[in-house]
């Protein structure tokens, strides 16, 4: 069967389940694959360092590497995905970080490993302001909160199989993890290629201005979103560091500590698609006050707990943040930005991901070293409920008088709802 046939079978028919069309479901399909292979990152230090004889400060660099290359290619890959187009750059995204993924399961020198770490980092965030926007290229603004949380559920579905099966592998061969990665990564490709059409929408040449990678930041709004967003970030991401840190520092031993971070994706889970049920009425507005004010008190209650059923209650606040913040976000990012300009606005916005993600550890650690646990997660609960009141206050404002067609497009949420 050749190539093309193959594209008009998964392409058609238009219409899937749930109401959304079936390029979204072949993109939802394609995450959950994808993620389903990403177990290496977990041991990547460990790898690194028991296997290929790195120091632990070099294991180190590998792995900011791979984060650095994520903010480098964030806003590269948004622009690029809205010249070129979302399927050629997501397919050439996912067969590139498929490559150097292999490549970097057999580098032996550490430049090698260096190298190949930014280069997977680089291409497999490359990817991903492209696949928001083809979303929003193929759904209606009335789903896309609904389709953006599906994938969001897909994405933590995939990896809670990598993380109950990706031990058990690298026990049996360390190399498979890697090997297995890069395969689920070129299925996404594959899938994108023949399954998904090119929808991105063509800018009026009349009015088209040159465009560049900042062009988003002249949108006012935008960029008021965007800053409201870092603090809460910043916040978030205090999972990956501080917060195993201070559950230690109480003396919870390393398995226990795994299971409690492991009910953030659990709860993810099963309780995304009750959120995306019981939240389609709601304005966005609240769902960003929620979503902030949640992830604020989640990590702030972290200061009163020294046992492990008590921080599984903060981890289950937070987790309810992060849901309402996943739900939200990537849908108000798609109704702010002119259709041609998505994959730039996404890539601008998953530069403040990427950019926290990186200060977060570093700002968390240095503040519960040098200030204590209290002062640490106060902060974080300030921040977030900060954030929480200036979205209700400055970012409705501006939301009302700049979103182009935001109260219509609440209107048809509540509509459907």
């Amino acid at each position: 069967m050749s190539a093309p046939s193959i594209g008009l079978i998964l392409a058609a028919p238009r219409n899937g389940p749930l109401g959304l069309p079936r390029a979204f479901w072949l993109l939802w399909l394609g995450s959950l694959v994808n993620s389903l292979g990403g177990g290496v990152f977990p041991f990547l230090a460990l790898y690194l360092t028991e296997r290929r004889g790195l120091t632990p400060a070099l294991a180190g660099a590998a792995i900011s590497l791979y984060a650095a290359g994520g903010i480098a290619s964030a806003p590269v890959g948004g622009a690029l995905s809205d010249r070129w187009g979302r399927r050629p750059m997501m397919t050439s995204s996912a067969f590139l970080a498929a490559f150097f993924m292999i490549v970097l399961g057999f580098a032996r020198a550490p430049w090698h490993i260096l190298a190949c770490a930014a280069a997977v980092g680089f291409c497999t965030h490359a990817c991903r302001p492209a696949l928001n926007a083809a979303i929003a290229d193929v759904v209606p603004p009335a789903d896309r909160r609904r389709a953006y949380g599906l994938r969001y559920w897909a994405v933590n579905l995939g990896f809670a199989g990598a993380a109950s099966l990706a031990g058990a592998v690298a026990e049996a061969n360390f190399l498979l993890l890697f090997i297995v990665d890069a395969a689920t990564t070129a299925i996404f490709g594959v899938i994108v290629h023949f399954g998904v059409p090119e929808q991105r929408p063509q800018p009026d040449q009349a009015r088209q201005e040159p465009q560049s990678i900042a062009a988003p930041l002249r949108d006012r709004t935008f960029v008021l979103f965007m800053l409201l967003q870092a603090p809460v970030l910043l916040v978030f991401q205090q999972v990956a560091v501080a917060l195993p840190l201070d559950m230690q520092a109480h003396g919870l031993p390393l398995s226990l500590v795994g299971k409690l971070l492991a009910i953030n994706g659990v709860a993810i889970v099963f309780l995304q698609p009750l959120a995306l049920r019981y939240t389609a009425a709601t304005a966005r507005t609240p769902l960003l006050v929620t979503a902030s004010a949640l992830i604020g008190i989640g990590f702030g209650l972290s200061a009163f707990m020294t046992t492990a059923p008590g921080y599984a209650i903060s981890i289950l606040v937070w987790t309810l943040g992060e849901i309402a913040f996943a739900i939200v976000t990537p849908a108000l990012v798609a109704d702010l930005a002119p259709e041609h300009q998505r994959g730039a606005y996404h890539g601008l916005f998953q530069l403040v991901g990427a950019t926290t993600g990186v200060l977060a550890p570093l700002v968390g650690s240095s503040v519960l070293q040098e200030a204590g646990s209290h002062v640490l997660w106060g902060g974080c609960a300030l921040l977030g409920l900060a954030a929480a009141a200036l979205h209700a206050t400055v970012m409705a404002k501006r939301l009302r008088s700049s979103t182009r067609h935001a109260e219509a497009l609440d209107a048809t949420v509540v509509a459907r709802a």
